[in-house]
């Protein structure tokens, strides 16, 4: 590992990238290939699917297999001031400021950033912490910006975290079991540093953080493409972690969908919101870090057979997504016909979905075209919400197909006014209230109509849509969500989120110089600025999984 060292985020990539597109890239075929030896100067993909001769085929929108540079970008970077003639936006310079104010330093080492770096709040709680999920955008930022040892850094610690024997009461939580975060504590006298994590038993509702292996997975892809560096993936260490991730999730038990079963509160939105099920945030992650696993577990014995169990998962998986998960018009106006009480496997209203309870708002929301993934499938049970996380997310892993994915940024700008509003982006839509807020949220005084998780805005969502816009070629629309955000954020100095409907307000209990809103901006730019970053976290269709969708047959002539 110390061999590379200098060549880590300053690789000397002058050659123009290859875009190939992998449309007909099989996972099954993975099982059979030899471990490829792969250049650290190129952007590592899919264990370099240029290599595997897989569905090579024609295509120029294809990110995934553009080479991420893996120098600076952004601000005061000459390179990209070389490859671009405007100037950077003056907010950039102090959105770095700020993110490098939150840096988190363990023996001398740069290793997270804390959630928030605002000293007119006073109470701390835990914003003092290094989450898990918070710290995807910063190190996102610092891997496009050629600074990748924080997070070789942070990946090494979380995941030296992972071994710790974790209890809640009586109870030993599973060996994979990431923490929500971690916290540096310093002993002046002593002239000592030591961690101190929390796997959820100090969370709220003391819930385990389902996300942070998936997140964990997916950053540790994209320190690999950036950097072209497969020596940390490779160490026996990080096979195991990735492994004892995946053991959590793909063991066997009494469950009859390929989908994860999750508490309320085990993921971004950490309260009490009515996501207990089948979540669409998780399933998402969780399709996402399967893919990415496939790409950096190595073909050994014990390698070779997780993934065997990854692809069988991810074909189950994507199909039933894609099949129960999705909404359009179509769709909403079949279950609005459906029959109930149908037996046996022939059966097309298969969770028993009650028409009636279909909410009255999703009829006028849902646009003549466009769709999207709705929040929960579970029998009886449908949650129409839509969640901004799990399907830009389904987006950048190609959970959604090409056509699903047009059709969620169709329905983004159809409902501009109610998903973006002001300031980018709902976390959820539309808010609960009134009797509704109070039986699923328990009367949660943060979680009100409008704000925090029900129905706030949240600008760390930035990146995520950029993301998406960029993949589906609709640069447009995210230049039009940084434009309403750089109105607000530098002013509003960077709060967590804002409430509203229209996301006009900061939020009433938003803490201010949030390292996640400044970090999800600095990325968005630098998206833009150079799409071919956007290959660290997209991942290009594989239409081996692709489901024949039938559309609904269940309703009376």
């Amino acid at each position: 590992m110390d061999g590379t060292k200098e060549t880590v985020g300053l690789m000397n990539v002058s050659a123009v990238c290859p875009i190939s597109e992998m449309d007909d890239f099989d996972f099954s075929r993975l099982l059979d290939k030899p471990k490829l030896n792969i250049e650290r100067q190129r952007s590592f993909d899919e264990r370099s699917l240029s290599e595997l001769s897989i569905g090579l085929a024609k295509g120029i929108d294809n990110f995934e297999t553009t080479c991420s540079p893996g120098g600076r970008s952004g601000f005061n970077t000459p390179a990209s001031s070389a490859r671009n003639s405007f100037e950077p936006h003056p907010m950039v310079a102090d959105a770095w400021e700020a993110l490098r104010r939150s840096l988190v330093f363990f023996r001398g080492q740069p290793v997270g950033t804390i959630a928030a770096y605002d000293h007119a709040s006073e109470e701390v709680l835990n914003y003092d912490q290094v989450f898990v999920r918070d710290f995807v955008p910063s190190a996102l930022a610092f891997l496009m910006n050629g600074e990748p040892e924080i997070v070789k850094q942070f990946l090494l610690k979380t995941l030296h975290l992972q071994g710790w024997e974790k209890r809640i009461d009586r109870f030993k939580l599973g060996e994979g079991a990431m923490p929500a975060s971690f916290k540096v504590l310093h002993d002046p006298i002593r002239k000592t540093d030591s961690l101190v994590a929390d796997f959820g038993e100090s969370a709220i509702g003391r819930v385990a953080p389902v996300d942070s292996g998936f997140w964990w997975i997916i950053l540790l892809r994209a320190y690999t493409k950036s950097t072209g560096d497969l020596s940390l993936a490779e160490t026996p260490e990080c096979q195991k972690g990735m492994r004892l991730i995946l053991m959590l999730c793909l063991s066997e038990g009494f469950d009859t969908f390929p989908t994860l079963l999750c508490a309320d509160g085990c993921s971004m939105i950490d309260r009490r919101m009515g996501i207990y099920g089948y979540p669409i945030e998780i399933q998402a992650l969780f399709f996402m870090a399967l893919r990415s696993a496939c790409s950096l577990l190595k073909h050994d014995e014990e390698g070779k057979e997780c993934i065997e169990r990854i692809v069988k998962r991810l074909h189950a998986l994507s199909y039933h997504m894609r099949s129960y998960f999705w909404l359009d018009f179509q769709q909403l106006n079949d279950i609005y016909r459906y029959k109930t009480e149908e037996y046996s496997h022939t059966a097309v209203n298969k969770f028993n979905v009650i028409p009636d309870s279909i909410p009255y708002w999703v009829f006028d929301f849902m646009p003549t075209r466009g769709g999207y993934f709705i929040g929960n499938v579970s029998p009886a049970r449908m949650d129409f919400r839509w969640f901004a996380l799990g399907n830009c997310i389904a987006i950048l892993s190609s959970l959604a197909t090409h056509e699903q994915s047009m059709a969620i940024m169709d329905l983004i700008e159809a409902r501009w006014e109610e998903l973006v509003g002001e300031m980018p982006l709902k976390i959820a839509y539309p808010a609960i209230e009134s009797h509704e807020w109070r039986i699923v949220t328990g009367c949660d005084p943060k979680n009100t109509r409008w704000s925090y998780h029900n129905g706030g805005s949240w600008p760390v969502l930035l990146w995520l849509l950029t993301a998406a816009c960029i993949k589906t070629g609709r640069p447009q629309i995210a230049r039009k969500a940084i434009d309403l955000a750089e109105t607000r954020l530098l002013k509003d100095s960077w709060p967590e989120y804002y409430d509203g409907k229209l996301g006009r307000y900061i939020g009433k209990q938003a803490r201010k110089y949030q390292t996640w809103s400044i970090a999800g901006y600095l990325v968005a730019k630098m998206m833009l600025e150079d799409p071919s970053h956007l290959g660290m976290i997209s991942m290009e269709e594989d239409k081996q999984m692709n489901p024949v969708l039938k559309r609904s047959s269940s309703w009376t002539c």
